[in-house]
């Protein structure tokens, strides 16, 4: 595989699960870079804040279904975290594999207009 123009997969796959969206940046897909980043902001900021009104209930009430609530809110949104950090890591993954790949692909519509075709040009050496 030629990848003189981007970087391997393994490397792509860290960069990304370690910042989510750094190993699409060097993939030069910025816009699936900044999704995970925004996402990335996201669930970190909804988790700090889930952390926080917990932190707040275990000092202020008594309410153990409240407080059973909350904990199951900070872990669900921990756990988006993480999933972020694996998908972002496995999508650099598979980018890195395909970047490669002809970006001449064209879908149509059949010509009697049932369905589509795919036109894939295949060059020989």
């Amino acid at each position: 595989m030629d990848t003189t123009h981007g970087i391997r997969p393994l490397p792509a796959f860290f960069a990304s699960a370690l910042v989510p969206g750094l190993g699409q940046a060097l993939l030069d897909r910025k816009l699936t870079g900044g999704l995970f980043m925004a996402w990335e902001g996201v669930t970190l900021g909804m988790t700090l804040k889930a952390a926080s009104e917990l932190r707040f209930l275990e000092r202020t009430t008594s309410d153990s279904g409240r407080l059973e609530q909350k904990r199951q809110e900070r872990q669900d949104w921990l756990v988006l975290l993480i999933f972020n950090h694996l998908f972002a890591g496995l999508e650099a993954f598979v980018s890195s594999h395909l970047q490669d790949f002809p970006t001449d692909v064209k879908f149509r519509t059949a010509p009697r207009g049932f369905g589509i075709e795919a036109v894939i040009p295949v060059r020989f050496p």
